[in-house]
């Protein structure tokens, strides 16, 4: 499990996951999913709700620059991040299939691996800039600032340089990092608050979108006055 981790990580995550009531499967391909069941080979599974999370796929707009691609739709980038005959276009993010310069590994298609991108393009287009053609670009280099999953509640792993470690504690560094990250001191109060709250009374938060999305729109008559204009399906 958890292929981008230290093996004893995922090992952790696992026993998690088991203590937590889920029966985890290891190497089982599945080879048909119906409305009634999930099926592994031969193996009949009766099921009431399937979740399908067997990764990510790129946006088509990938496909549509006319460039090699890899399995996945992300497009395959030079050391500068650019598409080749393009240095003018850069692809950035979980978009690309980019590899860091100084380990030729993957660069994999999470977020902070996706902020470098974003500012190191930002530099090298200043640096054209500056330079003009004579200028040499610089190869992208991801600097891995560490790795982290949660599992549950209390429950997660994370891998920060030469430190691994998991339970509550990596628990904590994972929420401490998404809210550091928020925009404004307001959202991150408001999200801890939520937080601590959804963990004391063991609650969850529910987000549900049910029957026909209604869009207001308030249109300026040319009186003052505001109108409500429906939209072609006759909502308001």
């Amino acid at each position: 499990m958890l292929a981008a981790f230290p093996q004893e990580l995922g090992i952790r995550a696992q026993k998690d996951l088991v203590r937590m009531g889920v029966e985890v499967r290891l190497n089982a391909m599945v080879t048909n999913v119906t409305r009634e069941a999930v099926y592994i080979g031969n193996e009949f599974i009766p099921v009431h709700n399937v979740f399908w999370a067997a990764g990510v796929k790129a946006s088509p707009l990938g496909k549509s620059l006319g460039v090699a691609t890899d399995r996945a739709g992300r497009v395959i980038v030079g050391a500068d991040l650019t598409i080749p005959g393009h240095p003018e276009v850069f692809v950035v993010g979980d978009l690309a299939a980019a590899v860091s310069a100084d380990t030729g590994k993957p660069v994999p298609g999470m977020a902070q691996p996706g902020i470098q991108m974003g500012r190191f393009a930002g530099e090298t287009i200043a640096n054209d800039l500056r330079a003009g053609t004579s200028g040499v670009r610089k190869p992208f280099v991801y600097h891995d600032k560490g790795t982290l999953a949660v599992i549950g509640k209390s429950r997660a792993v994370a891998q920060i340089g030469r430190f691994k470690f998991g339970g509550f504690f990596a628990w904590l560094v994972w929420g401490g990092v998404h809210i550091t990250f928020l925009i404004g001191f307001r959202n991150r109060l408001l999200v801890l608050f939520s937080w601590f709250w959804n963990w004391l009374l063991n609650a969850r938060d529910a987000r549900l979108i049910t029957g026909d999305a209604q869009v207001h729109v308030k249109v300026p008559s040319p009186a003052g006055f505001v109108r409500s204009e429906r939209d072609s399906s006759g909502n308001s």
